[in-house]
Protein backbone atom coordinates (compact mmCIF):
# COMPACT_ATOMS: atom_id res chain seq x y z
CA UNK A 1 0.00 0.00 0.00
CA UNK A 2 1.67 3.14 -0.97
CA UNK A 3 2.34 5.61 1.68
CA UNK A 4 0.38 9.16 2.09
CA UNK A 5 3.57 11.10 0.28
CA UNK A 6 3.55 8.98 -2.69
CA UNK A 7 -0.11 9.51 -2.75
CA UNK A 8 0.43 13.12 -3.48
CA UNK A 9 3.26 12.31 -5.77
CA UNK A 10 0.94 10.24 -7.64
CA UNK A 11 -1.71 13.13 -7.45
CA UNK A 12 0.79 15.99 -8.67
CA UNK A 13 2.12 13.89 -11.28
CA UNK A 14 -1.13 12.79 -12.96
CA UNK A 15 -2.48 16.71 -12.62
CA UNK A 16 0.60 17.54 -14.32
CA UNK A 17 0.15 14.98 -17.12
CA UNK A 18 -3.62 16.58 -17.40
CA UNK A 19 -2.34 19.81 -17.66
CA UNK A 20 0.37 18.69 -20.58
CA UNK A 21 -2.54 16.80 -22.57
CA UNK A 22 -4.38 20.35 -21.84
CA UNK A 23 -1.82 22.30 -23.13
CA UNK A 24 -1.23 19.71 -26.18
CA UNK A 25 -4.39 20.11 -27.07
CA UNK A 26 -4.69 23.88 -26.99
CA UNK A 27 -1.60 23.73 -29.35
CA UNK A 28 -3.01 21.59 -31.49
CA UNK A 29 -6.49 23.56 -31.74
CA UNK A 30 -4.35 26.60 -32.17
CA UNK A 31 -2.33 25.07 -34.70
CA UNK A 32 -5.46 24.19 -36.71
CA UNK A 33 -6.76 27.23 -36.63
CA UNK A 34 -3.83 28.88 -37.66
CA UNK A 35 -3.73 26.68 -40.78
CA UNK A 36 -7.60 27.86 -41.16
CA UNK A 37 -7.03 31.39 -40.82
CA UNK A 38 -4.06 30.93 -43.55
CA UNK A 39 -6.50 28.71 -46.08
CA UNK A 40 -9.33 31.14 -45.50
CA UNK A 41 -6.95 34.29 -46.53
CA UNK A 42 -5.72 32.10 -49.36
CA UNK A 43 -8.97 31.66 -50.48
CA UNK A 44 -10.01 35.56 -50.11
CA UNK A 45 -6.78 36.46 -52.23
CA UNK A 46 -7.51 33.95 -54.91
CA UNK A 47 -11.34 34.98 -55.02
CA UNK A 48 -10.34 38.56 -55.19
CA UNK A 49 -7.10 38.10 -57.66
CA UNK A 50 -10.07 36.29 -60.05
CA UNK A 51 -12.89 38.90 -59.59
CA UNK A 52 -10.57 41.87 -59.47
CA UNK A 53 -12.66 43.47 -62.89
CA UNK A 54 -15.74 42.66 -60.78
CA UNK A 55 -18.10 45.47 -61.01
CA UNK A 56 -18.89 46.66 -57.54
CA UNK A 57 -21.29 49.22 -56.00
CA UNK A 58 -19.95 51.02 -52.63
CA UNK A 59 -24.04 52.08 -50.90
CA UNK A 60 -22.76 52.70 -47.69
CA UNK A 61 -19.33 53.37 -45.41
CA UNK A 62 -19.56 53.58 -41.43
CA UNK A 63 -16.91 54.36 -39.31
CA UNK A 64 -17.44 52.39 -35.74
CA UNK A 65 -16.58 53.33 -31.76
CA UNK A 66 -15.58 56.83 -33.43
CA UNK A 67 -17.76 58.31 -30.83
CA UNK A 68 -15.74 61.71 -29.99
CA UNK A 69 -14.34 62.68 -33.50
CA UNK A 70 -17.12 64.60 -35.36
CA UNK A 71 -19.64 63.45 -38.02
CA UNK A 72 -18.49 65.91 -40.15
CA UNK A 73 -14.82 65.12 -39.93
CA UNK A 74 -14.96 61.98 -40.67
CA UNK A 75 -17.85 62.45 -43.96
CA UNK A 76 -14.37 64.29 -45.38
CA UNK A 77 -12.81 61.52 -45.38
CA UNK A 78 -15.59 58.50 -46.32
CA UNK A 79 -17.72 60.46 -48.97
CA UNK A 80 -15.98 60.33 -51.73
CA UNK A 81 -16.06 56.87 -51.28
CA UNK A 82 -19.55 56.50 -52.26
CA UNK A 83 -20.47 55.60 -55.17
CA UNK A 84 -23.40 57.65 -55.75
CA UNK A 85 -20.12 60.49 -55.38
CA UNK A 86 -18.36 59.21 -58.20
CA UNK A 87 -18.50 60.09 -61.83
CA UNK A 88 -17.07 56.42 -63.22
CA UNK A 89 -18.30 52.64 -61.01
CA UNK A 90 -15.85 50.88 -59.69
CA UNK A 91 -13.80 47.17 -60.29
CA UNK A 92 -12.99 45.24 -56.96
CA UNK A 93 -9.86 45.84 -57.35
CA UNK A 94 -10.45 49.93 -57.47
CA UNK A 95 -13.00 49.64 -54.71
CA UNK A 96 -10.52 47.94 -52.02
CA UNK A 97 -7.74 50.17 -52.98
CA UNK A 98 -9.88 53.55 -52.46
CA UNK A 99 -11.09 51.56 -48.92
CA UNK A 100 -7.81 51.34 -48.10
CA UNK A 101 -6.45 54.42 -48.85
CA UNK A 102 -8.97 56.15 -46.57
CA UNK A 103 -7.75 53.66 -44.09
CA UNK A 104 -4.45 55.01 -44.55
CA UNK A 105 -5.42 58.50 -44.30
CA UNK A 106 -7.86 58.20 -40.77
CA UNK A 107 -4.24 55.64 -39.57
CA UNK A 108 -2.35 59.29 -40.22
CA UNK A 109 -4.38 61.57 -38.19
CA UNK A 110 -2.43 59.60 -34.89
CA UNK A 111 -5.98 59.61 -33.14
CA UNK A 112 -6.72 55.83 -33.65
CA UNK A 113 -5.45 52.56 -32.59
CA UNK A 114 -3.31 50.71 -34.95
CA UNK A 115 -4.66 48.51 -36.66
CA UNK A 116 -7.45 50.01 -38.19
CA UNK A 117 -10.12 47.05 -39.24
CA UNK A 118 -11.90 47.05 -42.29
CA UNK A 119 -14.91 44.87 -43.23
CA UNK A 120 -17.24 44.19 -46.25
CA UNK A 121 -21.01 43.14 -46.45
CA UNK A 122 -23.51 42.25 -48.48
CA UNK A 123 -26.72 45.04 -47.59
CA UNK A 124 -29.96 43.04 -47.21
CA UNK A 125 -31.12 41.51 -50.57
CA UNK A 126 -34.69 41.26 -49.66
CA UNK A 127 -34.53 45.67 -49.65
CA UNK A 128 -36.05 46.90 -53.56
CA UNK A 129 -33.78 49.29 -53.76
CA UNK A 130 -30.28 46.93 -53.20
CA UNK A 131 -28.10 45.70 -55.89
CA UNK A 132 -26.42 42.60 -56.25
CA UNK A 133 -23.42 44.37 -56.91
CA UNK A 134 -23.79 46.21 -53.87
CA UNK A 135 -20.98 46.41 -50.79
CA UNK A 136 -21.68 48.12 -47.34
CA UNK A 137 -17.90 48.90 -45.82
CA UNK A 138 -17.83 48.90 -42.17
CA UNK A 139 -14.29 51.11 -40.59
CA UNK A 140 -14.09 49.64 -37.12
CA UNK A 141 -11.49 52.47 -35.70
CA UNK A 142 -10.87 52.59 -31.61
CA UNK A 143 -9.90 56.13 -30.22
CA UNK A 144 -6.93 56.62 -28.87
CA UNK A 145 -7.12 58.14 -24.98
CA UNK A 146 -7.54 61.73 -24.88
CA UNK A 147 -4.18 62.30 -23.46
CA UNK A 148 -0.54 61.01 -22.74
CA UNK A 149 1.67 62.43 -20.50
CA UNK A 150 5.75 61.20 -19.95
CA UNK A 151 8.44 62.17 -18.17
CA UNK A 152 12.24 61.22 -18.45
CA UNK A 153 15.50 61.98 -18.99
CA UNK A 154 18.07 62.58 -21.97
CA UNK A 155 21.63 62.63 -22.23
CA UNK A 156 24.11 63.72 -25.37
CA UNK A 157 25.64 65.87 -27.55
CA UNK A 158 27.24 67.38 -24.10
CA UNK A 159 23.97 67.49 -22.99
CA UNK A 160 21.35 65.88 -19.91
CA UNK A 161 18.44 67.18 -19.27
CA UNK A 162 14.89 66.12 -17.19
CA UNK A 163 11.48 66.37 -19.37
CA UNK A 164 7.81 66.42 -18.87
CA UNK A 165 5.73 66.20 -21.86
CA UNK A 166 1.89 66.38 -22.27
CA UNK A 167 -0.21 65.81 -25.19
CA UNK A 168 -4.05 66.01 -25.51
CA UNK A 169 -5.64 64.67 -29.01
CA UNK A 170 -8.83 64.80 -30.63
CA UNK A 171 -9.54 68.03 -28.36
CA UNK A 172 -12.35 69.40 -30.84
CA UNK A 173 -13.20 66.25 -32.44
CA UNK A 174 -11.08 66.97 -35.50
CA UNK A 175 -8.12 65.05 -34.51
CA UNK A 176 -6.84 68.74 -33.52
CA UNK A 177 -3.84 68.09 -31.13
CA UNK A 178 -1.99 69.88 -28.41
CA UNK A 179 1.28 69.30 -26.75
CA UNK A 180 2.66 71.20 -23.84
CA UNK A 181 6.68 69.92 -23.25
CA UNK A 182 8.88 71.38 -20.37
CA UNK A 183 12.15 70.66 -19.63
CA UNK A 184 16.02 71.79 -17.50
CA UNK A 185 19.08 70.74 -18.30
CA UNK A 186 22.68 70.93 -18.30
CA UNK A 187 22.85 72.97 -21.28
CA UNK A 188 19.44 74.55 -22.66
CA UNK A 189 19.05 75.39 -18.92
CA UNK A 190 14.84 75.72 -19.30
CA UNK A 191 13.00 75.26 -22.16
CA UNK A 192 8.52 75.54 -22.31
CA UNK A 193 6.44 75.13 -24.85
CA UNK A 194 2.67 74.69 -26.06
CA UNK A 195 1.67 74.03 -29.78
CA UNK A 196 -1.85 73.80 -31.36
CA UNK A 197 -1.80 71.44 -34.40
CA UNK A 198 -4.54 71.07 -36.75
CA UNK A 199 -5.27 69.25 -40.22
CA UNK A 200 -6.84 71.16 -42.89
CA UNK A 201 -10.33 70.44 -44.35
CA UNK A 202 -9.86 66.60 -42.90
CA UNK A 203 -6.64 66.25 -44.46
CA UNK A 204 -3.64 64.98 -42.71
CA UNK A 205 -1.19 65.92 -45.57
CA UNK A 206 -2.26 69.24 -44.56
CA UNK A 207 -2.28 70.61 -41.38
CA UNK A 208 -1.54 74.11 -39.41
CA UNK A 209 0.47 75.12 -36.57
CA UNK A 210 0.54 77.43 -33.24
CA UNK A 211 3.15 77.32 -31.56
CA UNK A 212 4.50 79.58 -28.54
CA UNK A 213 7.85 78.76 -26.67
CA UNK A 214 10.61 80.04 -24.02
CA UNK A 215 14.14 79.09 -23.65
CA UNK A 216 17.24 79.63 -21.83
CA UNK A 217 20.10 78.29 -23.27
CA UNK A 218 23.83 78.02 -21.70
CA UNK A 219 26.26 78.64 -25.41
CA UNK A 220 29.65 78.16 -23.13
CA UNK A 221 31.57 78.08 -26.50
CA UNK A 222 30.96 81.71 -26.67
CA UNK A 223 30.78 82.73 -22.71
CA UNK A 224 26.83 83.82 -23.37
CA UNK A 225 23.80 83.02 -22.43
CA UNK A 226 21.12 83.28 -24.76
CA UNK A 227 17.31 83.82 -24.12
CA UNK A 228 14.63 83.20 -26.45
CA UNK A 229 10.87 83.89 -26.39
CA UNK A 230 8.12 83.97 -29.22
CA UNK A 231 5.92 82.35 -31.17
CA UNK A 232 5.87 80.68 -34.78
CA UNK A 233 2.80 79.55 -37.34
CA UNK A 234 3.28 77.20 -39.96
CA UNK A 235 1.71 75.63 -42.98
CA UNK A 236 3.03 71.91 -43.00
CA UNK A 237 2.03 70.10 -46.73
CA UNK A 238 3.03 66.88 -47.97
CA UNK A 239 2.41 66.10 -51.84
CA UNK A 240 1.13 62.85 -52.88
CA UNK A 241 4.86 61.81 -53.97
CA UNK A 242 5.78 62.13 -50.48
CA UNK A 243 7.55 66.07 -50.79
CA UNK A 244 6.78 68.22 -47.67
CA UNK A 245 7.06 71.78 -47.54
CA UNK A 246 6.49 73.84 -44.24
CA UNK A 247 5.43 77.60 -44.93
CA UNK A 248 6.18 79.72 -41.51
CA UNK A 249 6.17 82.86 -39.65
CA UNK A 250 8.03 83.63 -36.53
CA UNK A 251 8.54 86.33 -34.14
CA UNK A 252 11.44 86.00 -31.07
CA UNK A 253 12.89 88.58 -29.14
CA UNK A 254 16.41 87.32 -28.00
CA UNK A 255 18.84 88.43 -25.25
CA UNK A 256 22.08 87.69 -25.62
CA UNK A 257 23.28 87.91 -21.21
CA UNK A 258 24.99 86.46 -18.27
CA UNK A 259 28.36 86.92 -20.32
CA UNK A 260 31.23 85.05 -18.53
CA UNK A 261 34.18 87.31 -17.55
CA UNK A 262 36.40 86.30 -19.88
CA UNK A 263 34.05 86.93 -22.91
CA UNK A 264 35.03 88.13 -26.04
CA UNK A 265 34.66 91.83 -27.16
CA UNK A 266 33.15 90.35 -30.05
CA UNK A 267 30.23 88.85 -27.99
CA UNK A 268 30.09 91.93 -25.84
CA UNK A 269 29.49 93.93 -28.72
CA UNK A 270 26.17 91.46 -29.60
CA UNK A 271 25.02 91.47 -26.29
CA UNK A 272 21.76 92.68 -25.30
CA UNK A 273 18.37 92.26 -27.20
CA UNK A 274 17.13 91.60 -30.52
CA UNK A 275 13.89 90.81 -32.25
CA UNK A 276 13.96 88.40 -35.23
CA UNK A 277 10.67 88.69 -37.49
CA UNK A 278 11.13 86.21 -40.50
CA UNK A 279 9.30 84.04 -42.90
CA UNK A 280 10.43 80.52 -43.70
CA UNK A 281 10.49 77.64 -46.11
CA UNK A 282 11.44 73.87 -45.91
CA UNK A 283 11.48 71.60 -47.87
CA UNK A 284 12.33 67.87 -47.54
CA UNK A 285 12.46 64.69 -49.91
CA UNK A 286 13.11 61.89 -47.75
CA UNK A 287 13.48 58.57 -50.04
CA UNK A 288 15.27 56.46 -47.17
CA UNK A 289 14.09 53.24 -45.94
CA UNK A 290 14.87 53.54 -42.04
CA UNK A 291 16.08 57.18 -41.73
CA UNK A 292 18.40 56.69 -38.39
CA UNK A 293 20.14 53.81 -40.41
CA UNK A 294 19.32 54.27 -43.56
CA UNK A 295 20.65 51.63 -46.13
CA UNK A 296 19.42 52.41 -49.15
CA UNK A 297 17.95 56.20 -50.56
CA UNK A 298 18.85 59.36 -50.22
CA UNK A 299 17.37 62.92 -48.66
CA UNK A 300 17.24 66.16 -50.08
CA UNK A 301 16.58 68.77 -47.63
CA UNK A 302 16.57 72.77 -48.03
CA UNK A 303 15.85 75.66 -45.36
CA UNK A 304 15.13 79.29 -46.19
CA UNK A 305 14.51 82.81 -44.10
CA UNK A 306 14.22 85.90 -44.80
CA UNK A 307 14.09 88.33 -41.44
CA UNK A 308 13.67 92.02 -41.76
CA UNK A 309 12.99 92.54 -45.14
CA UNK A 310 10.26 94.84 -46.29
CA UNK A 311 7.30 95.06 -43.90
CA UNK A 312 8.73 92.23 -41.28
CA UNK A 313 10.44 94.85 -39.57
CA UNK A 314 12.52 93.65 -36.48
CA UNK A 315 15.99 94.75 -36.39
CA UNK A 316 18.35 91.81 -37.74
CA UNK A 317 17.79 91.57 -41.55
CA UNK A 318 19.23 88.74 -43.62
CA UNK A 319 18.82 86.41 -46.17
CA UNK A 320 19.81 82.58 -44.51
CA UNK A 321 19.93 79.42 -46.64
CA UNK A 322 20.90 75.54 -46.05
CA UNK A 323 20.63 72.56 -48.32
CA UNK A 324 21.34 68.96 -47.18
CA UNK A 325 21.80 66.01 -49.00
CA UNK A 326 22.47 62.40 -48.06
CA UNK A 327 22.32 59.12 -50.29
CA UNK A 328 22.81 55.13 -48.51
CA UNK A 329 24.63 52.43 -51.23
CA UNK A 330 23.79 48.77 -50.01
CA UNK A 331 26.19 45.93 -51.02
CA UNK A 332 23.86 43.12 -51.39
CA UNK A 333 21.96 41.78 -48.99
CA UNK A 334 25.21 41.91 -46.50
CA UNK A 335 23.98 44.24 -44.28
CA UNK A 336 27.13 46.73 -45.27
CA UNK A 337 26.38 50.11 -46.53
CA UNK A 338 27.95 53.05 -47.52
CA UNK A 339 26.45 56.62 -46.92
CA UNK A 340 27.54 60.01 -48.18
CA UNK A 341 26.17 63.36 -47.19
CA UNK A 342 27.14 66.93 -47.89
CA UNK A 343 25.21 70.29 -46.22
CA UNK A 344 26.19 73.84 -47.07
CA UNK A 345 24.39 77.23 -45.88
CA UNK A 346 25.06 81.02 -46.14
CA UNK A 347 23.89 84.09 -44.56
CA UNK A 348 23.79 87.60 -47.01
CA UNK A 349 23.34 90.54 -44.88
CA UNK A 350 20.34 92.77 -46.00
CA UNK A 351 19.48 97.11 -45.10
CA UNK A 352 17.12 96.91 -42.85
CA UNK A 353 13.93 99.15 -43.51
CA UNK A 354 15.23 102.57 -45.39
CA UNK A 355 18.71 102.27 -44.83
CA UNK A 356 21.10 102.04 -47.38
CA UNK A 357 23.70 99.93 -45.41
CA UNK A 358 23.32 96.37 -44.91
CA UNK A 359 23.34 94.95 -41.52
CA UNK A 360 26.37 92.76 -40.41
CA UNK A 361 25.15 89.12 -39.39
CA UNK A 362 25.04 88.72 -35.43
CA UNK A 363 26.29 85.74 -32.89
CA UNK A 364 22.24 84.68 -32.75
CA UNK A 365 22.15 83.97 -36.19
CA UNK A 366 25.12 82.75 -37.83
CA UNK A 367 26.29 79.24 -38.61
CA UNK A 368 28.44 77.40 -35.97
CA UNK A 369 30.31 73.54 -37.40
CA UNK A 370 31.57 70.83 -34.90
CA UNK A 371 31.11 68.31 -32.60
CA UNK A 372 29.79 64.59 -32.37
CA UNK A 373 26.69 65.38 -34.56
CA UNK A 374 28.00 67.28 -37.41
CA UNK A 375 31.98 66.98 -37.51
CA UNK A 376 33.07 64.42 -35.54
CA UNK A 377 36.71 64.43 -33.94
CA UNK A 378 36.21 68.47 -33.07
CA UNK A 379 34.57 70.01 -30.31
CA UNK A 380 31.24 71.72 -30.44
CA UNK A 381 31.76 74.92 -32.77
CA UNK A 382 35.10 73.69 -32.63
CA UNK A 383 35.78 75.04 -36.61
CA UNK A 384 35.75 78.37 -38.24
CA UNK A 385 36.09 82.07 -36.73
CA UNK A 386 37.19 82.43 -33.37
CA UNK A 387 38.15 85.56 -31.24
CA UNK A 388 40.08 84.75 -27.92
CA UNK A 389 37.79 81.74 -26.00
CA UNK A 390 34.74 82.14 -28.17
CA UNK A 391 33.81 80.76 -31.13
CA UNK A 392 32.06 83.33 -33.04
CA UNK A 393 30.58 81.18 -35.92
CA UNK A 394 30.94 82.09 -39.61
CA UNK A 395 28.03 83.37 -42.67
CA UNK A 396 29.20 80.80 -45.05
CA UNK A 397 30.19 76.99 -45.09
CA UNK A 398 30.53 73.39 -46.31
CA UNK A 399 30.72 70.14 -44.71
CA UNK A 400 30.55 66.66 -46.13
CA UNK A 401 31.60 63.00 -44.81
CA UNK A 402 31.45 58.83 -45.71
CA UNK A 403 30.52 56.27 -43.31
CA UNK A 404 31.02 52.42 -44.01
CA UNK A 405 28.60 50.88 -41.96
CA UNK A 406 29.23 47.16 -41.24
CA UNK A 407 27.16 44.31 -39.18
CA UNK A 408 28.89 43.13 -36.21
CA UNK A 409 30.03 39.33 -36.16
CA UNK A 410 27.90 37.12 -34.37
CA UNK A 411 25.29 39.76 -33.83
CA UNK A 412 23.78 39.48 -37.49
CA UNK A 413 22.85 42.47 -40.11
CA UNK A 414 19.09 42.12 -38.95
CA UNK A 415 20.08 44.17 -35.41
CA UNK A 416 20.19 47.65 -35.51
CA UNK A 417 24.03 48.07 -34.39
CA UNK A 418 26.97 48.44 -36.35
CA UNK A 419 30.40 49.31 -36.42
CA UNK A 420 31.18 52.64 -38.39
CA UNK A 421 34.52 53.72 -40.67
CA UNK A 422 34.30 57.39 -41.03
CA UNK A 423 35.36 60.16 -42.58
CA UNK A 424 34.35 63.85 -42.37
CA UNK A 425 35.28 67.69 -42.44
CA UNK A 426 33.95 71.26 -43.30
CA UNK A 427 35.09 74.64 -43.91
CA UNK A 428 33.23 77.34 -41.76
CA UNK A 429 34.10 81.12 -42.59
CA UNK A 430 33.08 85.09 -41.90
CA UNK A 431 32.27 87.68 -44.80
CA UNK A 432 35.90 88.56 -45.53
CA UNK A 433 36.75 92.65 -46.73
CA UNK A 434 36.62 93.93 -43.32
CA UNK A 435 37.86 97.67 -45.04
CA UNK A 436 34.22 97.93 -46.07
CA UNK A 437 32.77 97.72 -42.73
CA UNK A 438 31.03 100.47 -40.85
CA UNK A 439 30.47 101.61 -37.72
CA UNK A 440 27.84 100.47 -35.95
CA UNK A 441 27.94 96.78 -36.78
CA UNK A 442 26.78 97.33 -40.61
CA UNK A 443 28.15 96.94 -44.58
CA UNK A 444 28.78 99.48 -46.89
CA UNK A 445 26.27 99.10 -49.67
CA UNK A 446 24.75 96.48 -51.40
CA UNK A 447 28.01 95.87 -53.65
CA UNK A 448 30.30 95.85 -50.88
CA UNK A 449 28.14 93.18 -49.73
CA UNK A 450 28.24 91.33 -52.92
CA UNK A 451 32.35 91.51 -53.66
CA UNK A 452 32.83 90.46 -50.18
CA UNK A 453 30.39 86.98 -50.46
CA UNK A 454 32.13 86.61 -53.79
CA UNK A 455 35.65 86.39 -52.32
CA UNK A 456 34.44 84.49 -49.25
CA UNK A 457 33.49 81.85 -51.31
CA UNK A 458 36.50 82.08 -53.21
CA UNK A 459 38.45 80.88 -50.48
CA UNK A 460 36.01 78.38 -49.22
CA UNK A 461 36.65 76.43 -52.21
CA UNK A 462 39.99 77.02 -53.02
CA UNK A 463 41.41 75.97 -49.20
CA UNK A 464 41.68 72.65 -47.86
CA UNK A 465 38.94 71.71 -45.44
CA UNK A 466 39.46 70.73 -41.82
CA UNK A 467 38.73 66.91 -41.50
CA UNK A 468 38.67 64.23 -39.07
CA UNK A 469 38.08 60.45 -39.25
CA UNK A 470 37.86 57.36 -37.10
CA UNK A 471 35.71 54.12 -36.04
CA UNK A 472 32.90 53.41 -33.74
CA UNK A 473 29.88 52.03 -33.05
CA UNK A 474 26.75 52.70 -33.37
CA UNK A 475 23.06 52.01 -32.46
CA UNK A 476 19.68 53.28 -33.78
CA UNK A 477 17.21 53.20 -31.04
CA UNK A 478 13.59 54.52 -32.70
CA UNK A 479 13.23 57.71 -31.12
CA UNK A 480 16.95 58.54 -31.51
CA UNK A 481 20.59 57.23 -33.13
CA UNK A 482 23.54 56.80 -30.54
CA UNK A 483 26.82 56.69 -31.40
CA UNK A 484 30.23 56.31 -29.77
CA UNK A 485 33.27 57.07 -31.86
CA UNK A 486 37.31 57.43 -30.96
CA UNK A 487 38.10 60.11 -33.93
CA UNK A 488 41.71 61.22 -35.32
CA UNK A 489 42.04 65.26 -36.87
CA UNK A 490 43.74 65.07 -40.26
CA UNK A 491 43.59 68.77 -40.78
CA UNK A 492 42.93 71.25 -38.49
CA UNK A 493 43.49 75.09 -38.77
CA UNK A 494 45.39 77.88 -36.10
CA UNK A 495 42.69 78.33 -33.12
CA UNK A 496 40.29 75.48 -34.07
CA UNK A 497 39.80 72.96 -31.32
CA UNK A 498 39.85 68.93 -32.28
CA UNK A 499 39.36 66.40 -30.34
CA UNK A 500 41.21 63.22 -30.20
CA UNK A 501 39.96 60.12 -28.67
CA UNK A 502 35.90 59.05 -27.58
CA UNK A 503 33.14 60.95 -28.10
CA UNK A 504 29.38 60.60 -27.56
CA UNK A 505 26.77 61.45 -30.07
CA UNK A 506 23.11 61.53 -29.48
CA UNK A 507 20.84 62.68 -31.84
CA UNK A 508 18.42 61.87 -35.23
CA UNK A 509 20.88 63.80 -37.18
CA UNK A 510 24.18 63.07 -38.07
CA UNK A 511 26.46 64.09 -41.22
Amino acid sequence: MASPNEDDVFERLKNKTDLNEQKRQQDELHARLSVQQQKSQQRLGELIEDNTSLPVTISSVRILHANRTRRAFLERVVNPLLSANRSEPYTLEEALKEVGDATNKLNRFGIFKSPISVYLDRPDQTNASSSPTDVDVYISAYERGNYTIKTGTEAGASEADAYVHAELRNLLGGAETVNAHASLGTRTRSAYSLAFDSPILSNPDLKLQVNGFASSTLKSWASHEEVLKGGNSKLLWRSKTGHQHEFGYSGIWRQITSLAENASPSVRADAGDSFKSSLTHTWINDKRDYPLLPSSGYLVKTVSEIAGFGPLKGDVAFFKSEAESQVALPFGNTGITLTGGLRGGLLYPLSLGGSSQAQASRINDRFQLGGPNSIRGFRLAGLGPRDGPDALGGDIYVAGGASLLLPIPRVGKETPLRLQAFINGGHLLALKNPSSRKEGGSFGSSNDVSNSFQKTFSTLVAELPTAAAGVGLVYAHPIARFEINFSLPLVMRAKEEGRKGLSFGVGIEFL
